[in-house]
């Protein structure tokens, strides 16, 4: 426990030092691949926000999750990639071969569905290679493109709002 608390520590320290570095880039793509990034410790109701995202046109093949918890238990089994603290390394790389792919996909759009800054969250959302990301605004304002200011329970609040001004953006 007091591990993983220097561990966060540390990598939050690297990441925002990386943030200073950060280009963005125009995207004038339209959305077709999603990549969502999901703190379970915090917010279980990936299903109902899958199913938001499927009634704005979105299809479930060309959506990928990663998904955080703050323990993994050895014999749980998922349909989705999930990680935690002890997949995160000392120097703030990843081990997990699931975890680097997700990472290095061309998304459309990423949506980093946490409004609490954990290391290996914001490690994720910073090194990911998406062309627009989405975030809440509560989580450092120099990981994603575009912010939206609501709490994480409020998924249906959340996706009206990102489609809103992904169709106002020309996106959709």
């Amino acid at each position: 426990m007091f591990l993983d608390k220097i561990k966060d520590f540390w990598t939050k320290k690297i990441v925002k030092k990386s943030l200073s570095n950060v280009k963005h880039n125009e995207s004038v793509s339209s959305i077709k691949k999603i990549g969502i990034i999901i703190d379970e410790s915090y917010f279980n109701e990936k299903n109902l926000l899958l199913n938001q995202l499927k009634l704005n046109g979105i299809s479930e093949e060309n959506i990928e999750i990663l998904a955080f918890r703050n323990r993994v238990k050895k014999n749980e089994t998922f349909d989705y990639t999930v990680f935690s603290y002890k997949d995160l390394s000392w120097n703030a790389t990843f081990d997990k071969n699931e975890i680097i792919d997700f990472v290095n996909q061309n998304f459309d759009l990423l949506v980093s569905y946490y409004d609490v800054e954990k290391a290996p969250l914001l490690l994720v959302t910073s090194l990911s290679k998406a062309n627009f990301k989405v975030g809440f605004a509560n989580v450092d304002k120099r990981l994603n493109h575009f912010m939206i200011d609501t709490q994480a329970e409020n998924y249906k609040v959340f996706i009206e709002e990102l489609f809103k001004y992904l169709k106002i953006l020309n996106k959709l």
